[in-house]
């Protein structure tokens, strides 16, 4: 029998409540910027997750796996990776597993983000194993985002931004070839080899 004190869990989190946007810049500026931990702040909660193996390695396999399909596809991509999205207007601000340009990508391509001037991402995904205080949803939707992954470790769950609220879909609108038990075949073989996995789907793509 494991010991389950013994059992690491894919992430820890640190909620607060009752904070102002003022108060939050602050805690953002006295983390700095050299930092695994990831903040989310929305309307008065703050919530700091600290990322650990099995949270670390979906999200840098999530992220394989959407280069893949740019590249496969023909398409161009600016990655943010946790960039903070901040909407002070909103009284929200994140900083996601990973975010993305792929359609709008010509919009800030060789410029630094300016999220008053520049639209909103066109991907943003998430790795929420445990249990978050953060509606993440409704976080998202009110920025625009116009598609929104997240898994769990075990789902992948898609959501389409339509009438300013999501709605969850089968596949992908950026990537609508694509099916999502690819990615869950991908994720499996890529725990025993990556190499191997990024080879078997860089394959399977081509021969669609």
């Amino acid at each position: 029998m494991v010991n389950a004190a013994l059992i690491t869990p894919p992430e820890k989190r640190i909620v607060f409540s009752d904070l102002n946007w003022q108060k939050y810049q602050k805690i953002i500026e006295a983390l700095g910027e050299n930092r695994t931990a990831r903040i989310i702040y929305d309307q008065g909660v703050l919530e700091i997750t600290m990322p650990l193996e099995e949270h670390e390695f979906a999200r840098e396999i999530i992220g394989l796996f959407i280069r893949i399909l740019v590249f496969e596809f023909g398409l161009k991509i600016k990655t943010l990776g946790s960039t903070t999205l901040n909407y002070p207007e909103l009284d929200r601000g994140a900083e996601p597993d990973n975010c993305y340009y792929i359609q709008n990508q010509s919009k800030v391509a060789g410029k630094k983000l300016d999220l008053t001037q520049d639209p909103p991402p066109d991907l943003v995904v998430e790795v929420d194993i445990t249990h978050t205080d953060i509606n993440k949803l409704n976080l998202y939707a009110t920025m625009e985002i116009p598609e929104f992954w997240r898994y769990d470790g075990e789902v992948l769950r898609i959501y389409k931004l339509q009438n300013q609220q999501y709605i969850e879909v089968e596949n992908s609108p950026t990537f609508p070839q694509i099916e999502k038990a690819n990615f869950y075949e991908f994720i499996t073989q890529s725990k025993f080899d990556e190499v191997e996995a990024e080879k078997k789907l860089r394959a399977d793509l081509k021969a669609l």
